[in-house]
């Protein structure tokens, strides 16, 4: 099994580099673990303190479940990934079933920030953007997607995203084996990322035979 971490700031395009990476390599071959689903439970919160959480600091994340969840990929086990709704802070009673393949790719923020996540992964990839065009694409998901108001996104982004980018999200570019510029739109990056997956994947499949 090859693990791949995709990290990168919020809004920078992250899920449309899994995407695509994902769409060039062989169906079936690929299973994908989203760091946003294993937010801690906050259902209980009062609508005021849910509005106080900050989803970009570490401590809002598990962990713990999240690399258990690996380590049972790892042995061939199928993982219940939970699902997490921002609209609520808490999660589902139904798991999305995730079984282990031959690629699975870790895909969140702050992957890279987690020591016991990093050392767990073959390969660690930082999706880079430029500051203005990630606040641009979180107002639009933000909006659209959390039930946001525009001044809502402009104080939740000065307040968390932009401080905890810069003190947990960008120092750990250090970590990655890739940094890809301009994010989704980066084909040639993305050819190079599927390329070296799959002449890994070859490499391990000689290395059996």
């Amino acid at each position: 099994m090859l693990i791949i971490g995709i990290a990168g700031g919020s809004g920078s395009g992250k899920s449309t580099v899994v995407k695509k990476v994902v769409k060039r390599l062989s169906k079936d071959s690929v299973s994908v673990i989203y760091q946003d689903s294993y937010y801690k439970d906050n259902g209980h919160l009062t609508a005021e303190d849910r509005s106080k959480i900050n989803f970009d600091h570490p401590s809002a994340i598990e962990f713990s479940l999240l690399v258990k969840h690996l380590d049972m990929l790892r042995q061939g086990l199928e993982i219940p990934m939970p699902i997490y709704s921002y609209l609520t802070c808490a999660r589902a009673k139904e798991t999305i079933p995730v079984l282990p393949k031959e690629v699975v790719i870790v895909e969140g923020i702050l992957i890279l920030q987690n020591p016991r996540l990093r050392e767990r992964m073959d390969i660690k990839i930082f999706v880079d953007a430029d500051g203005d065009d990630r606040l641009m694409r979180i107002i639009y998901r933000d909006i659209k997607e959390r039930g946001r108001s525009f001044i809502e996104v402009l104080e939740h982004y000065e307040r968390f995203v932009k401080p905890m980018h810069l003190q947990f999200i960008e120092p750990t570019k250090r970590y990655a084996d890739i940094i890809v510029p301009q994010g989704g739109e980066n084909i040639v990056a993305i050819d190079i990322i599927t390329s070296m997956i799959k002449m890994t994947q070859n490499s391990r499949e000689s290395v059996k035979s």
